[in-house]
């Protein structure tokens, strides 16, 4: 969602970089550029306004010392990103758990927000902490949002509060405060309500959400809010804490295509913290918000935090224990475990999203893009139409296993051979990481740096395949062994 306000910051402090000595023209100049480049992704008028002026006054403030240092650029690209955490609510904050379960969570937001899909995606984050979320619904307006809320229960297996059928039957206070009984009766320890949304800033549905409220008494009342909503996020953000009052704010729709002013704006603007963001469509696709790694995001310095973290849940430790243990017994890495590393990045989902989360990425946008996913699927076909014998020892892997692979995976002999050779060159390379050493505890799969590697044989360019393809061996004995030799 930030690629062009990312952009546009990475020009302006190229540009800076080049300068050498920094003069305050120069911080001017600098300055004009992300005011453009934050009012063009929509961000509200005043709190560019305030950003600018921070930025402005801290570093003229700080000129004198600048112009005697060798970084002037760096130090001045500092305060610019100590200036955008602020903004996106300065740190990170958590869900308050009642000391008595259950923590009843209220969700609030516009017609349209995703709410209902976010209230299943807030209790599969539970869920993973080891809590025993319930979800209760309430929005007994909205056509089918009953059904629509026990089917994605069910997809999380996530028990659902459901007494009335709605679509426009049934009282909403009534079944909120039903359901924080039923959760209490049966030791539930997080409850998530789920409001019917409105279409507008509407006086008459915040009283009846208000009513809701304080029916139930909520922990946390948290306000749901659409990245793409622009310019009216503000506005209809000020007016919900005005109506009902909110102690948290939700992003959904983070993947999407328009600038995300929003998540620059209702922050500062409410006082309130970003909480969570909802990133995708799937259920896993969703997160604590975490300031300081949305600004690096925004400035173009990635995200490899929350891509350790992706990887870290996807490598199952028990799988990457037993490939550590490979690697100090020197053993060879085969196509089992290249089997285990592909099932593994499945489950980190879209890998463009994740390969954008890399420094540098804006600059490989193209690239990006273009990945193509389906790799990882003709891939795993590939393997596992070998044997387990060939999988153990892919030298076995001669001309007519290779065609009957290529029959059971659907794939032609070439694909099939063009994955062996960058699977045997990867092989190598694993035995330079052992030879180089591994961190302790370092999932298989992620480098050094903590940041999720691609499995070997994986991701290779098809583009160049004499580059890798081996070269032919003489019939001729004797001429072999001088060549090999």
């Amino acid at each position: 969602m930030f690629e062009s306000i990312a952009s546009k910051f990475s020009s302006a402090f190229s540009s800076l970089r080049a300068k050498g000595k920094i003069s305050a023209a120069d911080i001017d100049t600098v300055c004009s550029q992300i005011m453009t480049a934050l009012l063009d992704s929509d961000v509200a008028v005043q709190v560019v306004d305030k950003f600018i002026l921070d930025v402005k006054e801290k570093s003229l403030g700080a000129l004198p010392t600048l112009q005697s240092g060798s970084n002037q650029a760096n130090a001045i690209f500092e305060i610019v990103n100590k200036e955008l955490v602020e903004i996106l609510g300065g740190s990170t904050r958590r869900i308050r758990m009642a000391k008595n379960p259950p923590t009843v969570i209220m969700l609030a937001g516009l017609q349209g927000a995703g709410k209902t899909t976010l209230a299943g995606k807030l209790a599969k984050y539970f869920a993973d902490q080891g809590d025993t979320p319930i979800l209760v619904a309430a929005d007994l307006q909205r056509p089918n949002a009953v059904t629509q809320l026990q089917v994605v229960g069910q997809s999380i297996n996530v028990p659902v509060f459901a007494p009335e059928v709605g679509n426009g039957v049934g009282d909403p206070v009534t079944v909120a405060k039903a359901g924080v009984d039923h959760a209490k009766s049966k030791l539930h320890s997080v409850v998530i309500i789920d409001t019917a949304g409105r279409l507008g800033v509407d006086e008459e549905l915040m009283k009846q959400a208000s009513k809701v409220r304080d029916a139930v008494n909520p922990h946390e009342i948290l306000f749901v809010v659409d990245a793409m909503i622009g310019q009216d996020a503000v506005p209809t953000a000020q007016a919900f804490l005005d109506g009902v009052g909110f102690d948290g704010v939700v992003l959904t729709k983070l993947d999407g295509d328009a600038r995300g002013g929003a998540a620059l704006s209702i922050a500062s603007l409410t006082k309130r913290p970003i909480m969570f963001a909802s990133t995708g469509e799937k259920m896993q696709d969703f997160d604590v918000f975490y300031p300081e790694r949305m600004a690096s995001r925004i400035l173009g310095l990635g995200d490899v935090a929350t891509l350790a973290e992706q990887a870290k849940k996807a490598f199952d430790s028990e799988s990457s224990a037993k490939l550590e243990e490979k690697f100090v017994r020197g053993e060879e890495f085969t196509f089992e475990d290249f089997l285990e590393q592909l099932q593994a990045m499945s489950k980190m989902g879209n890998m463009s999203k994740l390969l954008g989360m890399l420094p540098g990425a804006g600059a490989m946008k193209k690239q990006i893009e273009n990945f193509d996913e389906g790799e990882i699927v003709r891939s795993r076909a590939i393997v596992e139409s070998m044997t387990p014998m060939e999988r153990s020892n892919p030298k076995l892997l001669n001309g007519s296993r290779r065609a009957r692979i290529a029959r059971g995976s659907g794939r032609n002999v070439s694909d099939v051979n063009n994955l062996v050779d960058r699977f045997a060159a990867a092989q190598k390379l694993m035995k330079q990481v052992r030879t180089s050493g591994m961190p302790p505890g370092m999932p298989a799969g992620m480098n050094a740096g903590g940041i999720p590697a691609m499995p070997a044989g994986f991701g290779g360019s098809t583009k160049n395949k004499s580059n890798t393809k081996k070269k032919s061996k003489s019939g001729n004995p004797a001429k072999r062994a001088l060549e090999e030799g």
